[in-house]
């Protein structure tokens, strides 16, 4: 499967509003916002996991990221509730499960194989520190080489000035509305911005967002 796999372009897609899809396990659906390849695939998706759903252990080439969006996920490493985000490693594997239901955006496969750093960030870990513009807080996810993942919250009335993306953007949307001269993204909303891509972002209402930058192809 090649779904909105052409790195070049730009692609917003308002997650809630596409369907689920089955995954090989009977409890656990997709919503895939960026796919290359069948089972064994490049995936960027939104993954919800039924109360009492688990998922077979597995290997995690290239590595896994998620963002744990509601509920609760487990595994045999930990519990990772609503707001933690998790990076597993190259050649990392685990057997996730969810007692009372969860969902997750996932994005598999994408982490550069020297990157061994396993990472857990939980709600309570976060320690905000002031952005580049008032109104701006930003709380380091992870890093490396020029990949920089991190949560950005904005104030309400809070505006960026234009600039460029070197390496690309990725966004979604955790909560309030983000927005740019090029439109309104509302909680749920998954944006990637292209290499040298630019906008000029803003928030009115706030909002709070995942960002990753610098990983895709110039």
């Amino acid at each position: 499967m090649n779904l909105n796999n052409d790195l070049s372009q730009r692609v917003v897609l308002r997650s809630g509003e596409l369907p689920w899809v089955q995954s090989p396990t009977a409890t656990v659906q997709r919503r895939m916002l960026a796919r290359e390849g069948d089972e064994e695939a490049v995936a960027t998706s939104v993954v919800r996991y039924e109360p009492g759903a688990s998922f077979p252990r597995h290997a995690h080439p290239r590595g896994e990221e998620i963002m744990v969006l509601e509920g609760e996920l487990s595994d045999e490493y930990g519990v990772y509730p609503a707001g933690t985000y998790i990076r597993n490693p190259h050649g990392s594997s685990h057997a996730p499960v969810s007692t009372n239901g969860c969902t997750l955006f996932v994005k598999l496969r994408q982490l550069d194989e020297e990157d061994t750093q396993r990472t857990v960030v939980r709600p309570q870990d976060r320690r905000w520190q002031p952005g580049l513009v008032p109104g701006l807080e930003v709380f380091g996810l992870a890093e490396f080489g020029t990949t920089h993942t991190a949560l950005v919250r904005w104030a309400p009335g809070t505006r960026f000035g234009r600039h460029h993306h070197y390496g690309g953007e990725e966004i979604l949307v955790l909560e309030g509305t983000f927005q740019d001269e090029h439109g309104d993204y509302p909680a749920g909303t998954w944006i990637r911005s292209p290499h040298m891509s630019a906008h000029q972002p803003f928030s009115t209402p706030g909002c709070l967002i995942f960002v990753k930058v610098g990983h895709l192809p110039g």
